[in-house]
């Protein structure tokens, strides 16, 4: 190359450096001549434009602390007057209710629902699902820090516990259906026709892993531990209704895949959210516990004296381990009850001075003894309760209004004793009593 033609190029390439260097420096200088405030104006410009964008507003699943509790739908159709449109699926109350919003400036962008709405259900103090969230509310918030959006999604951050939630565009079928999630809660919860065991049931493509599965419909929280020796493995999520099924937050994680969208089954009741190459997760009844334990042998005779009472007018009425079946038989037991009076304990006496023997007690009338031999089912691991005597007599039958509820733990197949790990308000420790030929599960604290 001649000499003339290298000085011709390097002369062009010092020209490009200066000309992108001043480029450079002009858009250096505009980013630093902007005051901070210009900077959270122009944000909250950006957050009205995209609020204001989506034809038919924003949906939410609001889990306002997955550790605890599950996840709440919101729908959101905000306005240019400041007004905004809400639904939820808190509760049955699905209707639409209108309000007002405001994108105030802080240390940074916030949306902030400054009127009462359906939002403010999560996060009033004194409306508490649970005694440990007393005066705590459902830890939800009302003010959303914005950080910006991703892939046509609006990323927030929750004020009160600096949570990420994303806002993702809604459709008219979203508001049409929020009803569904409503009508998602039975199969969730569990039909009394049900049997009350489900577990979880993973699969990575070609290990299969199983895991007890217990879930509470007052917090919308569910846990699972593994039933496997060695592999000590749970899954505790919060659980969101929907249309079809549930979301899950934190994720179910199998096989390197997060699964969090659960489909309902109708046919057979389970929930399976699928993943890539026989990836899948599954929730599904079985008809007897996945552990089976010794925690039955207490009421054997030879035991020492023990005693557990389920109360009406305390803590043990409200426990979620009791079915949806044993409530049921208590109302019935009221309603044939005569005006005024109601059942107020069941309690079980084992290994008494005076016998083993059903003890419940009533507001406006007499307690009732029902004497019973405990028997081993040593294979099934159960106890079979079996009839000796009303109150010493025995020659009466069982009291007509009492004939329903006391067959079941009458049950001939015997009931499962368990000692559960949960408390219920106190440290009492907790047993529950389940039939093993019915959905029927009576919890109760173990009272020496």
């Amino acid at each position: 190359m001649k000499i003339k033609h290298l000085y011709k190029y390097l002369f062009a390439a010092v020209l490009i450096l200066q000309l992108t260097a001043c480029n450079n420096n002009t858009d250096a200088e505009q980013f630093f001549e902007e005051t901070p405030t210009t900077r959270l104006n122009n944000q909250k410009s950006e957050l009205n434009d995209a609020l204001l964008s989506s034809e038919f507003g924003w949906k939410a699943v609001y889990f306002t602390d997955n550790t605890v509790l599950g996840g709440y739908t919101h729908l959101f159709k905000f306005a240019k007057d400041g007004s905004v449109e809400m639904a939820s699926d808190f509760d049955a109350d699905t209707d639409v209710y209108k309000s007002e919003y405001a994108i105030q400036l802080g240390s940074t962008v916030s949306v902030t629902f400054t009127t009462k709405n359906r939002i403010h259900l999560l996060s009033e103090s004194d409306n508490f699902p649970i005694p440990a969230l007393r005066a705590k509310g459902y830890l939800g918030d009302f003010q959303f820090l914005y950080y910006g959006q991703e892939k046509g999604e609006i990323i927030f951050r929750t004020n009160r516990n600096n949570r990420e939630l994303r806002f993702v565009k809604a459709t008219a079928q979203d508001w049409a259906d929020l009803h569904k999630n409503i009508d998602m809660i039975p199969n969730v919860i569990g039909a009394p026709t049900r049997p009350l065991f489900r577990l979880l049931e993973t699969n990575d493509g070609t290990t299969k892993h199983q895991f007890d599965f217990s879930f509470s419909a007052v917090t919308r929280f569910a846990e699972s531990n593994s039933i496997e020796a060695g592999y000590s493995v749970s899954y505790n999520m919060g659980v969101g209704y929907t249309p079809t099924g549930i979301v899950v937050s934190p994720a179910v994680v199998v096989g390197g895949q997060n699964l969090t969208n659960f489909i309902y089954n109708d046919t057979d009741g389970s929930f399976t959210a699928t993943g890539t190459g026989g990836v899948s997760a599954v929730i599904k009844y079985t008809d007897k516990p996945l552990s089976l334990t010794d925690d039955y042998k207490i009421l054997l005779p030879g035991q020492p004296f023990t005693a557990f009472g389920y109360y009406t007018n305390d803590h043990t009425v409200n426990a979620p381990s009791n079915s949806v079946l044993f409530n049921a038989e208590i109302a019935k037991i009221n309603a044939a009850l005569p005006k005024g009076q109601s059942i107020a304990t069941v309690q079980i006496y084992t290994n008494h001075d005076i016998g083993t023997f059903i003890y419940y007690t009533f507001v406006g009338r007499g307690a009732l003894m029902h004497y019973v031999t405990a028997e081993e089912d040593s294979v099934g691991k159960k106890v079979i309760l079996k009839h000796k005597s009303w109150n010493g007599n025995t020659t009466v039958a069982t009291p007509a209004f009492l004939a329903s509820f006391d067959k079941y733990l009458m049950d001939p197949n015997g009931i499962y004793v368990k000692k559960e790990s949960f408390r219920v308000f106190y440290s009492d420790p907790v047993y529950t009593f389940t039939s093993s030929s019915s959905p029927f599960r009576m919890t109760t604290w173990r009272l020496n």
